[in-house]
């Protein structure tokens, strides 16, 4: 029976990618509109690339592309960039359907609930509490907090220990395979595959699960403690003879 589920955040609770990819088309229109002698369409492509190769949640991602290109900072053109990603990524920031109705749900059932995000603390605790998820979830693990990313053991052992809860007992949710599903493997945890959120063109996740929404979560808990409940009923059926 589950007692427990591992949420990944981005692209498994909210819709990190789209909106990434709207502040970001923001940030170029308004770098442009500032002064800035570039096609939109390469600046954006600048802008990936170098996301790519230093990490998505790189903080002086216009700095480095302005450095890059013209080799100085034009500060009227920088401010632009951020104004103009910070007021699209507000306006952007959203959950994926059925994700609070299901959370509710499961908080009404008891069950205990953990984030385990590789980004780092405060963008990661901004966005919860930005999406007003934060009265759910027991603790939260960022990067910060355990020092490694996924698919190191590390996050999921420590979520386990403060879960309390077996690993037969836990689900893990995520929609990076490589990370999420190969990490929470390691200790035979049952693994749900957000296909939903993929970025990756995943062909075959090696999950237990996939789902297609988030509220298809009841019913596999729902189908484990089925399960389980045979299990007790056939065990003491057994013991009875």
């Amino acid at each position: 029976m589950i007692k427990a589920v591992i949420f990944d955040l981005d692209n498994t609770l909210m819709d990190f990618m789209k909106m990434k990819r709207q502040a970001v088309e923001a940030a170029a229109d308004a770098m442009i509109d500032a002064g800035l002698k570039m096609s939109k369409e390469k600046l954006i492509e600048k802008i990936y690339s170098i996301y790519w190769k230093e990490g998505i949640e790189d903080q002086q991602i216009f700095d480095k592309v302005l450095l890059q290109e013209f080799g100085y900072v034009d500060y009227k053109i920088l401010a632009a960039g951020i104004i103009g990603y910070r007021r699209a990524k507000e306006a952007n920031m959203c959950v994926y359907p059925h994700v609070h109705m299901t959370l509710m749900e499961l908080v009404k059932r008891g069950i205990k609930m953990c984030i385990i995000s590789d980004a780092p603390r405060l963008p990661v605790w901004m966005r919860i509490v930005a999406l007003n998820l934060h009265h759910y979830f027991d603790f939260v693990l960022t990067y910060e907090d355990t020092g490694v990313k996924k698919p190191s053991p590390k996050p999921f052992l420590m979520a386990l220990e403060r879960l309390g809860t077996k690993p037969e007992e836990t689900l893990m949710v995520g929609d990076w395979a490589e990370r999420d599903i190969v990490g929470a493997k390691q200790f035979n945890m049952i693994t749900v595959f957000a296909r939903y959120g993929d970025e990756f063109n995943t062909q075959v996740s090696g999950a237990d699960y996939e789902i297609n929404d988030i509220i298809e979560l009841l019913e596999i808990i729902d189908r484990s403690k089925t399960e389980s409940q045979l299990l007790l009923f056939d065990k003491n059926q057994n013991e009875g003879k």
